[in-house]
């Protein structure tokens, strides 16, 4: 029978993080029929062997090497069937209700593609998880920005993280430009319409780029507050924290040249590579210290 759901993990050294990722899973999915499907991209932990315990639910598929997040989801929805993909790192897990909330949204929006929950940090605080496109000040007025911490209500701010906006509206869901792949429910079917991810992300970005070309196609995305997850950021990244910093400003760069200053010779992508250049000096400078 082919499953309602699959939920798709990314395991990278994410330790014991992942057997609670997938315990979410099962609980949420406890009516519903699904499947779990983890690619573990070369872990030297011992973590893999916890999709042991939620077969046959679960099962594992091993790669020799680090591929990167995007291509190890699109290996994972290549080989199933479910009409729905659940996205989620294995440092994150669903809140009760989440994954119901969300459906729901699915089913009563018919152009909506992907649906992202609230995303929590383990105490309690909102992450930031919905988003407005990126463009030349996200970098100080993103979700990690310096300058929004300083100034979270001016406008430059709140369109790079609207996540505030959506939770006071009182509404199930809201239109957002792009959702966190942390955690996000997708319709295989449009995903594999748009290509899945662009595999040239080798890790970060992926998300903004997809939801992006989806909404190209004439799809649109949505916040679900009354959704919830709780994620641990950066278990995995942490056990190889500069090649993480690396990928995230090469992901930028990409992200940017791509949807913000498309043709090979676009002055504003030399300002871009420079600045990009400077801050992932600057926080591998800070990561060492």
């Amino acid at each position: 029978m082919t499953p309602e759901i699959a939920a798709i993990l990314v395991d990278y050294n994410a330790g014991a993080e992942l057997r609670l990722a997938l315990q979410s899973v099962a609980d949420e999915c406890a009516a519903s029929s699904w499947e779990a499907v983890v690619v573990d991209n070369a872990s030297t932990d011992d973590s893999a062997s916890y999709v042991a315990e939620f077969a046959p639910r679960a099962r594992l598929v091993r790669n020799p090497v680090n591929v990167g997040f995007g291509r190890a989801v699109n290996q994972a929805a290549a080989v199933s069937t479910a009409p729905l993909l659940l996205l989620l790192n294995p440092d994150c897990r669903l809140v009760a209700g989440a994954l119901l909330a969300m459906r729901s949204v699915l089913d009563a929006e018919s152009s909506c593609a992907v649906v992202g929950p609230r995303i929590l940090d383990p105490n309690g605080a909102v992450q930031g998880s919905a988003r407005g496109d990126p463009d030349m000040l996200t970098g100080l007025f993103g979700r990690t920005g310096q300058l929004r911490g300083l100034a979270p209500s001016l406008a430059v701010a709140r369109r790079n993280v609207v996540v505030e906006d959506a939770i006071r509206s009182g509404q199930p869901s809201v239109v957002v430009d792009w959702v966190s792949g942390a955690c996000m429910l997708v319709r295989r079917e449009a995903f594999l319409a748009a290509g899945g991810f662009d595999e040239r992300y080798f890790l970060y970005w992926e998300d903004a780029d997809l939801c992006r070309r989806l909404r190209a196609r004439g799809y649109h995305v949505r916040y679900v507050p009354g959704a919830s997850a709780v994620h641990q950021v950066g278990r995995s990244s942490q056990t190889a924290r500069p090649a993480s910093i690396r990928a995230f400003h090469d992901s930028a760069y990409l992200y940017y040249a791509a949807h913000v200053a498309p043709g090979a010779f676009n002055p504003k992508r030399l300002l871009a590579r420079a600045l990009l250049a400077a801050r992932c000096w600057w926080r591998l400078r800070a990561s060492r210290a």
